[in-house]
């Protein structure tokens, strides 16, 4: 049978530690580091977080209805198969080195440095703020989430993206393998260092978007205000609308209505590996 606490305010360092099968309501950690360090089959609801590394080195934790606050600091790492569920969660630094995680309705407006280092991530109806999110995260399914915060997804690898929004500058750089689907992309440099990325049906706007990226397409996607795209990928584009510029891409298409400037520079690229459809005229 498991434990149950109930209606607690705990103090003091590892205050449940090694706790096992254990049920935790509408309780307070507080003014006491990794109450629940090295932890294995917790639920918990209803609890609220305020100090330092709550969940560290943790097995198999189901939380509902619960907050962190601003000094839960670096609250969740090394922790394997957790969901979250309706949570706000105040503090930065959260999720790192942890493995098959699930949030769903959680808010994260301190997600500064948050989500390093994992691996099975899913997220559905998230609103995070906070640069570098999600960095060096590899196998994420992403579904509504806003995010407001620059060089996220660094270096993650195996990235769905659907119905999303995201301002962010460096999005993606030295990703690989990431779709991105129905989605609002702001942010310059979008894409650099990348390979295998794949965006249908966004609407994006970037200052020098996409460049430097092996096996770059795009599927009926509106580039906005974007300009010296492309330089140095490979591409397959089709674009819904015109592009402002395009700027030495290295071969592949790039369909559009029209492109404002075109810049193929042939002592930096060969023009013949590149092939530019216009629907009407409008290429400077």
């Amino acid at each position: 049978m498991q434990n149950v606490v109930r209606a607690q305010r705990l103090t003091g360092e590892r205050a449940l530690f090694m706790s096992r099968e254990l049920k935790i309501y509408d309780t307070i950690f507080d003014d006491g580091e990794s109450p629940l360090k090295e932890s294995r089959d917790i639920e918990l609801v209803n609890c609220m977080f305020k100090w330092k590394y709550p969940l560290w080195y943790c097995r198999n934790v189901k939380v509902t209805d619960c907050q962190w606050f601003e000094m839960a600091r670096a609250g969740v790492w090394y922790t394997d198969n957790m969901e979250v569920d309706r949570a706000v969660i105040e503090a930065p630094k959260n999720f790192r080195r942890c493995r098959e995680l699930t949030l769903r309705d959680v808010d994260m407006p301190n997600a500064q440095e948050t989500l390093w280092h994992c691996s099975g991530v899913r997220l559905d109806n998230v609103s995070a703020k906070g640069d570098y999110f999600a960095m060096n995260t590899e196998n994420i399914a992403v579904n509504n989430l806003r995010l407001v915060g620059n060089y996220s997804f660094d270096g993650g690898k195996n990235i769905t993206v659907e119905n999303s929004r995201l301002l962010s500058k460096d999005a993606f750089w030295n990703s690989e393998n990431v779709l991105v689907r129905d989605s609002f992309i702001s942010g310059e440099y979008l894409g650099w260092n990348g390979k295998n990325l794949t965006f249908e049906n966004c609407t994006i706007e970037s200052l020098q978007g996409m460049c430097y990226i092996e096996n770059l397409t795009l599927r009926r996607c509106k580039l906005l205000n974007t300009t010296l795209a492309f330089e140095y990928s490979t591409v397959e584009a089709d674009i819904d609308g015109s592009v402002d510029s395009v700027l030495n891409p290295t071969s592949g298409y790039i369909k559009a209505d029209s492109i404002g400037e075109l810049t193929i520079e042939r002592d930096k690229v060969d023009p013949g590996k590149t092939k530019i459809i216009l629907r009407r005229e409008g290429c400077a």
